[in-house]
């Protein structure tokens, strides 16, 4: 078995974590939103929040820690319809647009205090790789939707950034140096998606220094969990490979196929860590951009370790080196949020991965015993 709980730079979380929370998993929405927060800090619930996206994987879970605080007002945007939204809370104002076009940034933005722009047209490497203009395309959401929080006077803006934004050259190995905050530049960011992260970045550090907009930037490394998509092209590899792993398990062929040669590398953060240190960040005083993610390294081949424990299944595994994989190796260096902070993402990947793994598979079975799509697989 591959040693999954290693990090390249010998560092482990100094956090404390009782594992994720099964209360926050219900299948009534009422109460998912009726459970404690995730974030607990020194807030106004007056403020009027908007979260750009909020029909994602990310978006919904931020929705429903911001409706768990007592926020009087909720804004919930995507351009997918609300049906087919991955969580949808009825205490939100929940409204369909498409915030590529200026129009409706201004318009979603209309007396808003707080905005978080988790707004993109991304998926996993499947997707990114093959979409690069449709990931270029989402400068045009965060450009407006800076323009409409400079014009509405907005107190503050959050943008979710990726750790895709990092020097390719420096991931050329899968034995990684954890990428810190300064080796974005000089700029080699991925091509497509990682350059309209980079841009986006900066187009936030010049709002505040021209226009003094109040922003704040996080570096999403790779988040997993519950309510997410594992099917229809756009899943990453921990949903992609669950998945695989609970069809080679229903079926009996014990086959999986793993796109590389399974000795890349990657850290995984866990959903509930995301939206605590998005708002962790969002009320802190980092001006500059900053990694928000877990710094355990593990190989692709790791993950199946982890994976296969999860969902109680020995497989075959077959290795498809045509498909895209992405960089050789990439980690978290979380330092500087220690730092800023005191705090870092503390969920042990075999926790959030048993959690997720548990849900994807109930949701399978269901849609198998039913006959029926899943949900998830819908074009967003």
């Amino acid at each position: 078995m591959t040693d999954y709980s290693s990090s390249t730079n010998g560092h482990h979380s100094s956090n404390t974590s009782a594992g994720p929370r099964t209360d926050l998993l219900s299948t009534d929405p009422n109460e998912r939103v009726e459970a404690e927060p995730i974030f607990q800090g020194d807030i106004d619930t007056d403020k009027n929040v908007v979260v750009c996206g909020a029909g994602g994987f990310i978006g919904g879970h931020l929705v429903a820690d911001l409706l768990r605080q007592g926020y009087d007002q909720v804004r919930a945007v995507d351009i997918k319809p609300p049906n087919q939204w991955f969580q949808k809370f009825p205490e939100a104002d929940n409204r369909s647009l498409d915030l590529r076009e200026k129009e409706n940034c201004y318009r979603a933005l209309e007396g808003a205090d707080q905005v978080y722009n988790l707004a993109a047209d991304m998926g996993g490497m499947g997707f990114i790789e093959n979409n690069k203009a449709l990931c270029m395309l989402s400068v045009t959401i965060n450009t407006h939707l800076l323009m409409a929080a400079r014009d509405n006077d907005v107190d503050r803006y959050f943008y979710s950034s990726s750790a895709c934004v990092y020097n390719q050259e420096l991931q050329d190995t899968s034995d990684v140096e954890p990428l810190s905050e300064e080796d974005a530049y000089p700029a080699l960011a991925e091509d497509g998606y990682g350059w309209e992260k980079l841009f986006s970045e900066r187009m936030c550090r010049h709002f505040r220094e021209d226009f003094d907009v109040t922003t704040r930037v996080a570096r999403y490394h790779n988040v997993y969990g519950p309510f997410g998509t594992y099917d229809g092209g756009r899943e990453k590899a921990p949903a992609a490979l669950t998945r695989k792993a609970i069809e080679a398990k229903l079926s009996g062929s014990g086959d999986i196929v793993i796109w590389g040669d399974g000795t890349q590398t990657r850290s995984f953060m866990y959903i509930d860590d995301c939206v605590k240190g998005t708002q962790k960040i969002m009320h802190s005083d980092i001006t500059e951009p900053i990694n928000l993610g877990s710094d355990e390294l593990v190989t692709i081949n790791g993950l199946v370790d982890v994976i296969e424990e999860a969902v109680e299944v020995d497989l075959d595994r077959e290795y498809d080196l045509t498909k895209p994989q992405g960089v050789d190796g990439r980690n978290s260096d979380n330092t500087k949020i220690l730092n800023e902070l005191g705090w870092e993402p503390p969920t042990a990947l075999r926790d959030g991965m048993e959690v997720t793994a548990e849900w994807i598979e109930q949701q399978m079975r269901r849609h198998r015993e039913e006959e029926t799509t899943s949900r998830f697989a819908v074009p967003h």
